[in-house]
């Protein structure tokens, strides 16, 4: 298996509203890391994070069969994983060449992962598995779910740590150039939240167009990005660099 941990992949961009699909991005050579393992005519599965929302999941479906096509990489199918099918893709997900957990609400996207049974079902897996923001959050063995909707920094039954996929125990914090500078009920999102949150689990926090490659059991981390531990915060890589973590 060939996992890639991102916080943005790139494949659109919005103008007046509507989202247009472009290549994906090659910030620290990411483009060029995915080709290397890419083979033709590979068969590509879209893991909801949104399994409620068909219209999302057919817009993505749209968006990034074009935006794959843009980045020269080969595809026979594209196919989307949501409320409406996830029995009938379990049974399934072998078939599949490149399988890509998106973006969105992690405790929504765990919940379903979980239903799937989806931890289990890529023990085996081979191919090359493709996490997006919280997809690549509920990649870890123990996932942190930091609160980013209205209400859950606050709410003391909101649950924080979940079980994951346990492809890496490596905990991201993804966009990391946004939220530094945000706040959620009232409280700052890196100061009050992250920093301490720290102290029980460490992660690496992630700018759009930073990544960490994982194969064999070995991860090497891509771009800029800042070790979190302990209530503190360290830089650990530049752009264009690259570390084994």
């Amino acid at each position: 298996m060939k996992l890639f941990l991102t916080s943005s992949i790139g494949g659109s961009y919005k103008e007046n509203g509507r989202r247009i699909p472009c290549a994906l991005m090659n910030e620290n050579h990411f483009l060029d890391h995915i080709k290397k393992y890419w083979t033709n005519n590979s068969k590509c599965l879209l893991v909801s994070a949104e399994p409620d929302n068909q219209e999302l999941s057919n817009s993505l479906k749209i968006v990034f069969t074009e935006a794959f096509k843009l980045s020269n990489l080969s595809l026979s199918e594209m196919d989307v994983c949501d409320r409406r099918n996830d029995n009938e893709i379990a049974d399934s997900i072998y078939d599949y060449d490149v399988i890509m957990l998106t973006g969105g609400h992690v405790p929504t996207q765990n919940q379903f992962l979980s239903r799937m049974g989806l931890k289990e079902l890529l023990k085996s897996y081979k191919g090359i598995i493709i996490g997006i923001s919280a997809g690549s959050m509920n990649c870890a063995d123990v996932v942190y779910a930091q609160p980013e909707l209205d209400g859950e920094a606050v709410n003391l039954t909101y649950e924080k740590y979940l079980e994951g996929l346990d492809l890496t125990k490596i905990n991201i914090l993804p966009h990391f150039q946004e939220i530094k500078e945000q706040t959620l009920d009232g409280l700052r999102i890196l100061e009050d939240i992250s920093l301490p949150d720290s102290k029980s689990r460490p992660f690496y926090a992630l700018v759009d167009g930073s990544y960490i490659f994982v194969e064999n059991n070995n991860s090497t981390l891509y771009g800029e990005a800042y070790w979190i531990h302990e209530g503190a915060l360290t830089k650990i890589c530049e752009r264009d660099k690259n570390i084994v973590l």
